[in-house]
């Protein structure tokens, strides 16, 4: 394939600010179209970038919409014209529509968390297993150069004795006004599921598979996690989307036998970021090879979220 054909789902803030600039500006990319539950915003955001606007019929939204059909019917429309479909989506909106465009045969360039149960991030997984596309989740750390290149040399250093990570956003602390804080899934799941894949992301490669789970969790929205992992190490990560905006920040420890390392801050701009994502969907598509934040390690991140949040709502530690 010279050029891939990409198509958008989505229209929410994360998808205008990331996800279409990345792919409009995308050299190797054909931006093949916008599907969105919302006509009049899956309208504006195909306009702006010079592509095709595929409606649907999601709550409240109606039906119909500028080059589609409707409902379901124009996204299997957009999905026979595209190669690829990046989301945009809240996850149990992501998860069943990705498995819907695996069996249509398109790759997958998912966002995290896949899903927010096991079974509906399981099925995304075999879908595109049984379809043999190939398939990425957007772990920002995993793709931004300065961080991913830092995982991959902690990753290979032995000696590690311990680590601490910190994930604290101020989505709903006071006097914050982002546009993410409308999102319903996230005032729902909270830092857990929102931006716990983000350190789960970078532990797991470096330590190893999680093995056991402690959660503790404090309102309004503080979660504590203590993980062991294959190489018999532990570690801990406390997440939040409520903190005090003075107080909020996100960081990654690691101490051992060769001293202390701390994950380089500044991660970059988003669509930037993305596009390196796109990058590695291309390698994975062109070659068959699975990237090591394929739909599988999706799934495995959803696992480990899944059984924190059970032990929480069981009151247990583990």
């Amino acid at each position: 394939m010279s050029q891939l054909r990409i198509a958008l789902l989505g229209t929410g803030p994360w998808a205008e600010r990331t996800h279409a600039p990345a792919i409009a500006a995308h050299p190797d990319v054909v931006f093949s179209g916008v599907w969105g539950r919302r006509p009049e915003a899956a309208a504006a955001l195909a306009a702006a970038h010079d592509t095709t606007a595929y409606a649907g019929d999601g709550e409240g939204d109606g039906g119909g919409g500028t080059g589609g059909t409707g409902g379901l019917e124009g996204l299997d429309a957009l999905l026979a014209v595209s190669d690829a479909v990046a989301f945009a989506l809240p996850p149990d909106v992501q998860a069943p529509l990705a498995a819907r465009a695996a069996a249509a045969g398109c790759h997958l360039l998912m966002d995290k968390p896949v899903a927010t149960t096991v079974p509906g991030a399981r099925a995304v997984a075999d879908a595109a297993e049984r379809a043999g596309v190939a398939s990425l989740v957007f772990c920002t750390l995993r793709f931004a150069p300065g961080t991913a290149e830092w995982v991959e040399e902690q990753a290979a250093v032995d000696g590690w004795f311990t680590a601490r990570a910190h994930w604290l956003g101020a989505l709903y602390g006071a006097g914050d006004k982002s546009p993410y804080a409308d999102s319903p899934w996230r005032r729902e799941k909270g830092g857990l599921w929102d931006v716990g894949p983000h350190a789960l992301s970078a532990l797991l490669p470096i330590l190893g598979d999680v093995t056991g789970v402690t959660a503790v969790r404090a309102e309004p929205d503080l979660t504590h996690l203590v993980l062991t992992h294959t190489s018999g190490v532990t570690s801990s990560a406390v997440l939040s989307l409520s903190a005090p905006r003075n107080g909020a920040g996100a960081g990654l420890e690691l101490r051992g036998e060769h001293g202390t390392a701390v994950l380089p801050e500044g991660w970059g701009d988003p669509a930037d970021i993305f596009g390196t994502a796109i990058d590695a969907l291309l390698t994975a598509a062109r070659t068959g090879r699975p990237h090591a934040c394929d739909v599988r390690f999706g799934l495995r991140l959803t696992e480990i979220l899944a059984e924190a949040e059970e032990l929480i709502g069981r009151g247990t530690t583990g």
